[in-house]
């Protein structure tokens, strides 16, 4: 009797059961099993998989969704991938095929790699803009009178919630509520007794990744991450939209270097929701 292919078998959706299995996936790929944020991925989100029956998954991908419950206005995927032994057979879009199917009507978007952009183009995805991942040990600017800030309060909920969907263009409720568990630091900034921007910088690794990054201006986006670096002595790593030149520059002088360059892509619709001038960096390039 012939071994079934992997490619045949059964999609399911991942719980925070295959946590382990997520993170060694990652690992097998050579990415960093990054546990903390797959835990966070598969609550806020949807996780899909396929078991690979000598144990572990043959591939995963997960999908956070917002909006209205049950009727979201927008998908994010992220954390596609597919392991080694099983890579170049059809896995990766059976997967993504099935994501797109499930969802319907809905937008997607997505952060591509250039190895996975071939992939998501085949299947009508277009580029709308790209984001530079930056990393290293930040450097305080001394010289630069700074932006108020503040550790955000269970007080500011609601006020960080209303200036993210206005931002966002989506209401991003149940991973924004999750932020205070999730991140070692949340913040605020604020101009008369009003929030004008916010910012987390939550544990992956050996880094600190900054995101969201929701801001009124580059000075004020420039106010957060230096007071979220102040705060750690861990490098910062975060995605900061390429339009937004001067910081990029910016960190870029404080010591973070660019490492990658990913396309943001999106499904059904021709671009990202929004108002991007206010839009520095996502939660993560994988939920958005």
């Amino acid at each position: 009797m012939s071994t079934p292919s992997p490619a045949h078998f059964p999609i399911r959706r991942l719980t925070l059961r295959d946590l382990t299995a997520c993170a060694d996936l990652s690992e097998d790929r050579g990415w960093p099993r990054e546990e903390h944020k797959w835990s966070f991925l598969l609550t806020a989100g949807t996780g899909y998989g396929i078991d690979d029956p000598d144990g572990g998954l043959v591939a995963a991908c997960v999908v956070s969704e917002y909006g209205p419950q049950g009727r979201p206005d927008l998908g994010a995927i992220g954390m596609v991938l597919v392991a080694e032994r099983h890579a170049r057979q059809g896995i990766g879009r059976r997967l993504m095929r099935h994501v797109v199917s499930t969802m319907g009507s809905t937008p997607l978007t997505l952060h591509a790699t250039p190895l996975g952009r071939p992939l998501y183009e085949e299947l009508g995805f277009k580029v709308t803009g790209r984001a530079e991942m930056v990393v290293g040990h930040f450097t305080p600017d001394a010289s630069r009178t700074p932006v108020a800030t503040r550790a955000a309060t269970a007080a500011d909920l609601p006020g960080i919630l209303r200036l993210d969907e206005e931002v966002f263009g989506i209401d991003r409720t149940p991973a924004i509520t999750r932020l205070p568990a999730f991140a070692d630091q949340l913040r605020v900034a604020e101009e008369h007794g009003r929030i004008i921007g916010y910012a987390a910088a939550w544990p992956n690794m050996d880094t600190h990744v900054v995101g969201p990054l929701i801001a009124r201006d580059t000075e004020t986006a420039k106010a957060l991450i230096a007071s979220l670096a102040a705060r750690t002595d861990r490098r910062l790593r975060t995605d900061i939209d390429v339009r937004h030149e001067e910081l990029l520059a910016w960190v870029t002088e404080r010591g973070l270097a660019p490492v990658m360059r990913n396309d943001v892509m999106m499904y059904g619709v021709a671009e990202s929701p929004g108002d991007w001038t206010r839009r520095f960096a996502p939660l993560t390039v994988a939920a958005g």
